[in-house]
């Protein structure tokens, strides 16, 4: 008869540690797929954004032609691929052959930027030479206050997420 006695609670003294354990890992697989997905983003519009680059050098200033484009055009083409991704977050670094770099702390920063890209200046904009961006993408995840080595009480932590894009300009 006491036996039963000694075992109240026990059930939901499991529950507690089975649920925060399962509340930890269910968290952690919604952030980790938000940042993968975000991370994927990030890439494809990278990389889609310098091959509108690559299609817009040279031949684009010669012979009466007029489908240049702006660092704004570059900005404004960037953003549209990023579906999600608030502007305030994402920066971006355009870097031609020649090492001529044009920044943009945030992308919205650059959307009326009037520079024309890929540059003239020492023939940057002939196809062939490498037209590059890197942008870099800042994310506020929860996960990262249960990741091994950080301390303190932190509710949310930034983790920054990379991605380049290296083309040669074919136009």
């Amino acid at each position: 008869m006491n036996r039963p006695r000694q075992q109240r609670g026990s059930a939901m003294l499991e529950f507690v540690l089975a649920g925060i354990a399962s509340a930890t890992l269910i968290i952690s697989i919604v952030q980790l797929g938000l940042a993968m997905w975000n991370y994927h983003t990030l890439t494809y519009a990278v990389h889609e954004t310098n091959r509108y680059i690559a299609s817009h050098g040279r031949s684009c200033t010669t012979g009466g032609n007029s489908c240049s484009i702006t660092v704004g055009d570059i900005a404004n083409k960037l953003h549209s691929y990023t579906v999600g991704i608030p502007d305030t977050n994402l920066s971006m670094t355009l870097t031609a052959q020649s090492g001529t770099v044009h920044t943009c702390t945030t992308v919205s920063s650059c959307e009326t930027d009037t520079t024309q890209w890929p540059p003239v200046a020492h023939m940057d904009n002939n196809p062939g030479n490498y037209t590059k961006i890197n942008s870099q993408l800042t994310l506020n995840l929860a996960i990262v206050m249960v990741w091994a080595g950080t301390t303190g009480s932190r509710s949310a932590s930034t983790v920054t997420l990379p991605a380049t894009s290296n083309i040669p300009i074919v136009f």
